[in-house]
C-alpha cells in the first residue's frame, strides 16, 4: 500500500473541503482541494524516502493552513 494514504489530511481552510495528494510526473508531489483547487507548494523529491518526507511536509503545510488559494485577492 501507498504510504501516501496513512497521511491524515484535514479539510480544506478555505471551503472545508477534501485534501487529495497531487503527484506530477514522478518528481513532486503537492495536496490540493478537490472542491475550490486551493493546494500546497510543490515539494520535489529523488527517491521513495525523499517522497515519503515530502509527503510528511506537504501535509504539515496542509494541516496548518498554509495552502494557495486559486482566487486572486484571497
Amino acid at each position: 500500500m501507498d504510504s501516501l494514504f496513512n497521511i491524515a489530511l484535514q479539510d480544506c481552510p478555505y471551503c472545508g473541503g477534501t485534501g487529495c495528494f497531487e503527484e506530477e510526473g514522478g518528481w513532486c508531489l503537492y495536496i490540493q482541494c478537490l472542491e475550490c483547487g486551493s493546494q500546497t507548494a510543490e515539494f520535489a523529491y529523488h527517491s521513495p524516502e525523499e517522497r515519503s518526507e515530502m509527503a510528511a511536509q506537504a501535509a504539515r503545510l496542509w494541516n496548518i493552513g498554509k495552502v494557495i488559494s486559486p482566487h486572486p485577492g484571497e
